[in-house]
């Protein structure tokens, strides 16, 4: 296992970090810290919603679940039964860039968690039958209807997407896929799906916590080691896009929403760009908690929106240009017209009105907050140093975005508010049902 330098603790991650590769390809991550009996294994898997094929939408996620369904030595909803009844706790997500799989748990059970994800890993395929896949189709629809199409506004990052990336696109289409594609596809061809992407080869296994190097990379090697890698790994789908956006785009929906609702949106910079941490800390000026402008201007000062429903924030991915989204609903008695015009006044005031050092010094304040809170868990960190390596090829390179943050002047907002005119901007909006379009 090869060292590499501990990052200064003014950069944003003053523990450890050790990194080395199996012969299979599998990238092990090391950050050693013995300040609780506690481990965290983490594993992500370089294949999201962007990597699925026409046809085969829904696919990453769906695996997700049926991780946790049975493997080769590991009977079905056992997985969850060993780690728990260890003391620990355990999740997995699926976004467009990646899927992870994570457990927390006492130090002393840390081979217990690598022998389980190395046995999903290699012992997956084996054990899939087709009672699994279909019961699991079911639960990710149910999925659905509870998350998206059921909830008011729920929907909303379903037709964000379209409108914001063109048809063809990696980010075209959300993770939660369709339902068409999951229903059509034979058993067959989900096993194919797995053996292409859940490969070591394609991951990258991270643990944090009270343990050493060593011991992670033996035990690594004992329950990775055997597992082969895929030859001729798909290459990654192409993401260029055609250049910025040169109109806008609308949609609006009319139907069981309590409130008229609007979100604005631009595609910015990839996530890990200095563009893009620019883009992070404007957000943060515009639609983080009390003090961000869209609150001081829109539920203090014209009374238009709800307090508690006014947001700014960037979606974090890293292969396209990620979309920043700012969004508001109103308050009794305001019209849509009425927030989209306030909502679109504010946005284009970072353009025009230049960010103060008081805004500057709060959003950089919640920024450095929000990335130690990631960090003062075993389980943040593991996943922050996951991703680093998964995305950018460095899991000590995490050490840097807080500083990039911290480096972000009024000037570089002012220059990033520039670039996101009316002309390459989405618009979606919400009516009740009744409400005239």
């Amino acid at each position: 296992m090869s060292a590499q330098p501990a990052p200064v603790a003014e950069t944003g991650y003053p523990w450890p970090i050790e990194t080395a590769r199996l012969d299979n390809g599998l990238r092990v991550v090391v950050s050693e810290d013995h300040t609780a009996p506690v481990v965290c294994v983490n594993l992500w898997y370089d294949v999201g919603s962007r990597h699925e094929p026409a046809g085969q939408t829904g696919f990453a996620h769906l695996f997700e679940h049926l991780m946790f369904e049975g493997s080769l030595h590991v009977g079905k909803t056992e997985h969850m039964r060993y780690v728990q009844g260890a003391g620990g706790s355990l999740n997995a997500t699926t976004n467009p860039d990646r899927t992870n799989y994570f457990e927390t748990l006492p130090a002393e059970h840390l081979e217990l968690a690598l022998w389980l994800e190395a046995d999903r890993m290699g012992g997956l395929v084996p054990a899939l039958t087709q009672e699994t896949l279909d019961n699991q189709r079911e639960v990710v629809k149910n999925e659905r209807r509870q998350r998206y199409d059921n909830v008011p506004y729920g929907d909303a990052w379903l037709r964000l997407l379209p409108l914001l990336y063109p048809p063809g696109h990696p980010y075209h289409h959300a993770t939660i896929g369709s339902m068409e594609d999951l229903n059509a596809a034979s058993l067959e061809t989900f096993q194919a799906f797995h053996a292409r992407y859940y490969a070591p080869n394609n991951a990258v296994l991270t643990v944090a916590g009270d343990v050493t190097p060593a011991e992670v990379l033996a035990l690594a090697e004992k329950y990775f080691g055997m597992i082969e890698p895929v030859p001729g790994l798909p290459p990654a789908p192409h993401s260029h896009l055609p250049g910025p956006a040169t109109s806008p785009a609308r949609e609006s929906v009319t139907g069981n929403v309590p409130a008229p609702r609007v979100y604005l949106s631009h595609r910015t910079h990839p996530f890990g760009t200095a563009g893009y941490d620019a883009i992070t800390v404007l957000a943060t000026v515009l639609g983080s908690g009390r003090g961000s402008r869209l609150y001081q201007r829109l539920a203090d000062g014209a009374r238009i929106a709800q307090p508690d429903y006014i947001g700014a924030y960037g979606v974090d991915l890293a292969h396209a240009p990620a979309p920043l989204i700012v969004t508001a609903t109103a308050k009794d008695g305001v019209d849509a017209a009425t927030l989209e015009a306030g909502v679109a006044e504010v946005l284009d005031s970072m353009a025009t009105e230049p960010v103060t050092e008081a805004e500057l010094e709060r959003a950089k304040a919640l920024l450095t907050t929000a990335w130690w809170r990631q960090m003062s868990t075993v389980g943040g960190r593991a996943d922050t140093l996951s991703r680093y390596a998964t995305q950018f090829g460095d899991a000590s390179s995490a050490a840097y975005r807080l500083p990039q943050w911290q480096s972000v002047t009024a000037g570089d907002i002012a220059d990033a508010a520039r670039t996101l005119n009316p002309e390459s901007r989405v618009t979606l909006t919400y009516l009740p049902e009744g409400t005239a379009a």
